[in-house]
């Protein structure tokens, strides 16, 4: 098979991009081609992938977005292939990967009524009509139950076009025989003593994530126990200047840490002592259960899609909504206790060992294979 795999921006760091990467790289190993469409692209291509850059620009992401896809289109039909992958939602495609949370569902009950009669509203709107509503004949692969509740109460989803796909944790973040040597290695490396907390928070969209939230904890750990040492280590690629003036301003600038995006996040979660993640929004949070099979204990929220994972494995703490940043605060206190830490650690790692965590891309790619064969028949009928 030729397939055409589309995505407006890919740079390393972020959790659907690397699920992008990893999904090519399986159809690519099942034998077929892959095409990628993009605008913006940072880091390394995917090796023997067929790259095509969108050369498309405008005012707006939503007058963009359109650019992109009458280019795309027009591109198809003068080369076309046998199915269209996309990752971004859009009209026309043949797949959809479901890494970002109902846009009508946040636009209905967070946005207001004048925001609704605006043209970005009717773009976005119209883009993921396109993927979920019952004129679509788009399949869908999903990876949280609670966003597809969202999407089937909006639109009325065909659950014949929905597919739920297990996570995909990739098996280097595993903790292994030598766990306790790269967890020194890691530390040695940041200048982290034995005794210190260290507080991990991995994301790109720092306000999406919830940073300013982990700082306001921090800092309540330094009020209520003076004496306690802690760090909070970011990494992620994003905007700091903000966050460090919340950090100065709540005297915690010299605990905070930002080492921007980062390719060793494996070595990261062994040397940290509890993972922090109080997202605002969160489709899934891939990181929550890279934490989990790393044996790092979790706070979150319960907004994230995998933290019914975390409270089935009893790896950690997930806050009920609504957010209270007096219920984050007590969570990170609770987190400085080295008995409760070991309890979440033997818990997630044996929940771990008998759960399926790690087949998405597998499994994905063997539905993309199947809803393209099925429309190939279609089309010789």
């Amino acid at each position: 098979m030729r397939l055409a795999f589309l995505l407006y921006k890919y740079f390393p760091y972020g959790g659907m991009q690397r699920d992008f990467r990893r999904f090519v790289e399986e159809v690519q190993a099942r034998g077929h081609h892959c095409r990628i469409y993009y605008i913006d692209w940072q880091g390394d291509k995917i090796p023997a992938a067929e790259h095509r850059k969108v050369p498309v620009s405008a005012a707006s992401n939503h007058r963009r977005n359109e650019r992109f896809l009458a280019w795309v289109n027009n591109d198809l039909a003068a080369d076309p292939l046998d199915g269209v992958v996309g990752f971004n939602k859009m009209p026309g495609l043949d797949i959809y990967y479901a890494a970002d949370s109902c846009y009508l569902d946040k636009a209905m009950n967070e946005r207001g009524r004048l925001y609704r009669r605006g043209g970005r509203f009717r773009h976005f709107a119209d883009y993921e009509n396109a993927v979920f509503g019952s004129a679509s004949s788009t399949e869908i692969l999903l990876i949280s139950d609670t966003e597809k509740a969202k999407f089937k109460h909006h639109y009325h989803t065909s659950e014949a076009r929905m597919h739920m796909l297990p996570p995909g944790i990739s098996r280097d973040r595993c903790a292994g025989a030598d766990a306790a040597d790269r967890r020194k290695a890691i530390r040695d490396s940041l200048g982290m003593a034995r005794s210190e907390h260290l507080l991990l928070f991995v994301g790109s969209g720092f306000i999406k994530k919830g940073l300013d939230r982990a700082i306001r904890a921090l800092a309540n750990v330094r009020e209520a126990q003076p004496h306690q040492t802690i760090r909070l280590v970011v990494v992620g690629q994003d905007r700091e200047r903000r966050f460090r003036r919340l950090a100065k301003k709540l005297g915690v600038h010299d605990l905070v840490h930002f080492l921007g995006g980062r390719d060793d996040v494996a070595e990261l979660l062994l040397g940290a002592d509890t993972l922090v993640h109080p997202a605002l929004d969160e489709a899934a949070g891939i990181v929550l259960l890279e934490a989990l099979v790393a044996g790092l204990p979790v706070i979150c929220t319960d907004v994230c899609g995998y933290a019914h994972h975390i409270a089935a494995a009893k790896a950690g703490m997930v806050l009920r909504s609504p957010f209270l940043q007096e219920d984050l605060n007590i969570a990170v206190l609770r987190s400085l206790d080295g008995v409760y830490r070991s309890q979440c650690r033997e818990t997630g790692l044996t929940y771990a060992q008998l759960t399926d965590l790690y087949s998405m891309h597998s499994t994905g790619a063997a539905l993309i294979e199947a809803a393209i064969a099925h429309k190939q028949e279609r089309g010789n009928d």
